[in-house]
């Protein structure tokens, strides 16, 4: 887990950053959110794009879609977080962003495809600020969320043990976009 300067140095930007956005009350998140990372110095930098990655769906039972990759064209596929171990993707991050990765992850997404939601939404303190959380149902994961902008939200997920933030944004995304 040792980070380079740089690496400590994007870490301490981007959190002050994401500390000065506004909070965000779950309800006001319902919905499907195009996702993009938010370069950090994490190692997931770049993973999940390489995985074509879409993004997150929060129902209005608070029940959520934690990953959403995109499958066939058109077609958004759930995956369950639970077949990932989350310090073994971080520890093979490099191979994560490679051509193999995503070959060998669009022959596998059929297999680890959700069966139903694998996360919670709730309000949960962020540095002292209640705010919209996501915590996963088989990993130690949540995701905390603050207000960009109307259409903008920031992600910021902390790994339980884990001093690295991994950061996104989520975007809203067109009703009826995906399946």
């Amino acid at each position: 887990m040792k980070q380079t300067l740089l690496q400590a140095t994007l870490q301490t930007e981007v959190a002050r950053w994401f500390r000065s956005l506004d909070p965000v009350r779950p309800e006001e998140i319902i919905g499907l959110w195009k996702g993009v990372g938010h370069p950090s110095g994490h190692p997931l930098d770049g993973v999940l794009e390489n995985l074509r990655w879409f993004g997150k769906r929060f129902h209005t039972d608070l029940r959520a879609d934690a990953l959403l990759f995109e499958g066939e064209p058109g077609r958004l596929v759930p995956v369950d977080p639970k077949f990932f171990p989350i310090r073994l993707a971080n520890r093979f991050a490099a191979f994560g962003r490679s051509t193999r990765a995503r070959n060998l992850f669009s022959h596998i997404r059929p297999r680890v495809r959700a069966q139903g939601a694998t996360a919670t939404l709730r309000t949960l303190a962020d540095d002292g600020v209640m705010t919209a959380a996501m915590a996963y149902d088989r990993q130690p994961i949540t995701d905390y969320f603050r207000r960009v902008n109307e259409h903008e939200i920031a992600g910021m997920m902390v790994v339980e043990h884990d001093p690295r933030r991994y950061y996104f944004r989520l975007t809203r995304a067109e009703a009826g976009a995906g399946a």
